[in-house]
């Protein structure tokens, strides 16, 4: 499987590329798109990347892997394609938006709008096999999620990273405090927001940080 992604991210990524790991990583998962029915598309496995280059990184979202629903995963954690519903869990995000900020959101499931103002949206496995969840979540990929993730954190500068759900707040381990900050909440899906999600107050807390430290804040609308 080819890497398609943002020439820009080569040089912080091509020793991952480069290791066994790596190599056995993809061609595993080009054997299972072969074979299997897996998501999101073959040229979207990178897409977050491809959207958010390193040097516009200001916002790191962890999600965990791909929808396996036909038809809804694009490549980007917790977004979907223009013509679908939106998913819970954004429903969610964006009712906590309107809440922070008395505004109303354009309600799309589609999130390219935010990778595109520096929001990395990050699923910690980037395919899946369709109607099995977390099904290539032992493929290796977590292992070049969370290099991607220390890369980040040693490499920029001044980033907020959103760690919700009890499976992403343990990627906090792989951040350096003292450059960045963390806000971590309970997941925003239908099962989990009620208990903490719902008014954690992290989009505001997002912009103004980003705003004292001398970058434009993201418009969540």
């Amino acid at each position: 499987m080819a890497v398609k992604i943002a020439q820009a991210w080569f040089p912080y990524l091509k020793e991952e590329f480069e290791k066994p790991y790596f190599i056995s990583l993809t061609s595993r998962v080009r054997e299972e798109y072969l074979h299997k029915q897996v998501f999101p598309k073959p040229q979207h496995v990178f897409r977050a990347f491809e959207l958010c280059p390193p040097e516009k990184v200001k916002v790191v979202v962890i999600g965990q892997d791909p929808y396996h629903t036909p038809g809804v995963a694009d490549g980007l954690a917790f977004s979907s394609l223009p013509a679908n519903s939106i998913p819970p869990s954004l429903h969610n995000i964006y009712q906590e938006i309107e809440r922070e900020f008395g505004i109303t959101c354009e309600r799309t499931p589609d999130l390219t709008r935010w990778a595109t103002q520096g929001v990395l949206l990050l699923n910690a496995s980037l395919s899946v096999e369709s109607g099995l969840a977390n099904s290539h979540a032992l493929f290796g990929w977590q292992t070049f999620t969370d290099a991607v993730i220390k890369i980040i954190s040693r490499e920029l500068e001044s980033t907020v990273f959103l760690l919700w759900g009890s499976f992403a707040g343990k990627k906090d381990v792989l951040i350096d405090t003292a450059k960045h900050l963390i806000l971590k909440s309970a997941h925003p899906s239908p099962l989990s927001a009620h208990r903490g999600f719902l008014g954690n107050g992290h989009f505001k807390r997002t912009n103004e940080y980003l705003t004292s430290h001398n970058r434009t804040p993201i418009d969540w609308r």
